[in-house]
């Protein structure tokens, strides 16, 4: 049994950085200066097969409470997710089958394990408790909250007063994440703040249902590539967490250099003193911002790969991106002359579909070395044997005929 972390320090680093809120900070402090060990609640809805750099924030910090010598409890929300979280939804959820349930779990279960320790985590699957409640026991659950509590949710309110359809099993989701905490006997509960109502739900249940409520710790929302909107695979603007090197090293380079600072403090490992050090800096007009973002991209890859797989995402970003060459290790394309441009992007993967090839010739985006191709009906000819075929900013095939 792991030995529980009492420095103050640490502590204190754990309830301040990356942390939006802690509800109550007094005495979650005082119970861990105290030595007691702490059962630590995530629940993530397996709603995708991705999970991204946003995931990541509030996944490290679960790994930071597993690193003092607490219990840390991954739950999964195999059972909720049929319902779908209507956290700042205007209309309901698609229903989910669970097939794709089953398979987002192992996916998800997968990318979480490349941060905290999985071996020393209790995995835990809410269809445990909430496929188990009959009749009397839902109507138990839903006599201790009540409709005025759960209509000053405000996406729900919103709906209400737009005369939107807000179905009663919405309404319940709140009720069921806060069951998991009861069911878990929670002591603390982690989450975004998009998530700071339903954390609270688990707080008020746990006192009526007899149990000390449980501390809560709403984390940053992170916001994805277009420096607006928060990162979401449903908006297109995220970072997988198993995104290949240097495409992930590549897309953080691609954020607003507002955003730098953030980053460095939500999605990487550097110490206060170098976080201070990175902030000095970046207030600095003589200091050119894209250095400090290629060490922080060269950070984010080795946080989620290690420093071999930085080093080589970087040296491909400066020759491919900044030296505009091409990679020394180029994957070849086998083609037969008078194949089709539009053809050939569809076979080799560098688009999806005959739409979507038209479309990144159209906008300039598909060259042979530096020329652009902006024939819709080029083919592929004997001069064009050994050339190297650009798609992007990234991506390059070397044709043999």
């Amino acid at each position: 049994m792991s030995k529980i972390v009492t420095d103050e320090k640490k502590i204190n680093e754990v309830l301040e950085r990356g942390v939006d809120e802690v509800i109550v900070k007094e005495n979650l402090k005082k119970r861990m200066m105290a030595g007691e060990k702490l059962r630590i609640k995530l629940g993530i809805d397996p709603t995708g097969s991705v999970l991204h750099l946003g995931h990541a924030v509030v996944l490290k910090k679960l790994r930071d409470f597993q690193k003092l010598g607490h219990q840390v409890i991954f739950l999964i929300g195999d059972f909720t997710a049929r319902i779908g979280d209507p956290t700042g939804r205007s209309s309901a959820r698609k229903p989910m089958t669970d097939e794709e349930i089953k398979s987002n779990m192992e996916d998800y279960k997968e990318q979480a394990g490349g941060i905290i320790d999985l071996e020393n985590v209790e995995v835990r699957y809410n269809s445990e408790w909430l496929a188990e409640l009959d009749l009397k026991d839902l109507i138990l659950l839903t006599s201790k909250i009540t409709y005025a509590q759960m209509a000053q949710r405000a996406d729900f309110k919103d709906r209400i007063k737009k005369d939107i359809d807000l179905s009663i099993q919405e309404f319940l989701y709140p009720a069921m994440q806060g069951y998991d905490s009861v069911a878990l006997k929670a002591d603390v509960e982690l989450g975004g703040t998009d998530q700071k109502f339903n954390l609270l739900m688990g707080r008020q249940l746990q006192k009526r249902y007899d149990q000390s409520p449980q501390d809560v710790i709403t984390c940053p929302l992170l916001e994805g590539l277009d420096g607006v909107e928060k990162m979401s695979k449903s908006v297109g603007n995220y970072i997988a967490l198993n995104e290949e090197p240097d495409s992930m090293y590549g897309k953080v380079m691609s954020i607003p250099d507002k955003l730098i600072f953030r980053y460095y403090e939500l999605c990487t490992e550097v110490n206060g003193a170098e976080l201070d050090e990175v902030k000095k800096a970046l207030g600095d007009s003589n200091i050119n911002p894209r250095d400090y973002k290629m060490k922080l991209a060269y950070e984010i890859v080795k946080t989620n790969y290690d420093k071999e797989m930085a080093g080589k995402a970087q040296s491909y970003f400066v020759k491919t991106i900044q030296k505009k060459e091409a990679p020394e290790e180029t994957e070849e394309v086998k083609v037969r002359t008078g194949t089709s441009l539009i053809d050939l992007l569809v076979g080799s993967g560098l688009a999806s579909s005959r739409s979507e090839a038209k479309r990144k010739i159209v906008q300039g985006g598909v060259k042979f070395g530096e020329q652009v191709i902006s024939d819709m009906n080029y083919q592929i000819g004997n001069s064009d044997n050994g050339k190297i075929l650009k798609v992007g900013k990234r991506n390059y095939r070397r044709i043999m005929l």
